[in-house]
């Protein structure tokens, strides 16, 4: 298995936060404010979707006012975007899924390209280039925890971002597994508290997670 050399290493991300919110951004108006009420709620590491025409001037904007914060990418589906999003400042890249080509791309970036599997046989494909971390999505419908343990008896050394259908209530049960490092997951900054602006509600959402137990967000 080959090495890959990111300037940041996987892991580093990876291990910065246990919940990685997944953002839709539609109004590039209210990005700002709704960073900030992530960070004020401890998150660490924003994952901005490429689900809409907003979201490359989003992550422009947030790692260039914010260019301490782990700032990414999702639904990174081709070299192109690789490329648009690495242009944008992006310090990571989450796929939903994996192509040959989208992974030999990644591994000549300056930035991890995180690819999302959902079989055995994609997270073989993938850790022979190298890749030893991945996004399981959609994880929910792909096994769950059940498959994250299947996973993990063949696997021990890779590491997981499970996101699709993780929530408050079950994060805690993914984070517990050996072989998940966070989760990825809307509930923290909903479309619909964007859209009306509940930043005190998404960051005490943050907090309350905090108080479940889960630890530094």
């Amino acid at each position: 298995m080959s090495s890959i050399k990111w300037r940041v290493q996987p892991e580093n991300i990876l291990s910065s936060s246990l919940v990685i919110p997944v953002i839709v951004i539609h109004d590039l108006e209210q990005t700002l404010a709704m960073a900030e009420a992530l960070f004020a709620g401890g998150i660490k590491v924003l994952e901005i979707t490429l689900r809409t025409p907003a979201a490359l001037d989003a992550l422009k904007l947030l790692t260039q006012k914010f260019p301490e914060q782990l700032i990414g990418a999702g639904t990174v589906i081709n070299a192109e975007q690789l490329q648009e999003v690495i242009a944008a400042g992006a310090k990571f890249a989450f796929s939903p899924g994996q192509t040959r080509e989208l992974l030999l791309a990644g591994k000549e970036q300056p930035i991890p390209l995180i690819p999302g599997i959902t079989t055995v046989s994609e997270l073989m494909e993938a850790m022979s280039l190298g890749y030893k971390h991945f996004k399981f999505f959609p994880a929910a419908l792909a096994g769950g925890i059940p498959m994250l343990r299947t996973f993990y008896s063949l696997f021990p050394e890779i590491k997981f971002c499970p996101t699709g259908g993780i929530n408050q209530q079950n994060c805690a049960e993914y984070l517990a597994l050996p072989n998940v490092s966070c989760v990825g997951g809307s509930w923290l900054v909903s479309e619909e508290a964007i859209k009306n602006a509940k930043w005190s509600h998404i960051t005490n959402l943050c907090l309350s997670v905090k108080k479940r137990g889960i630890g530094t967000i």
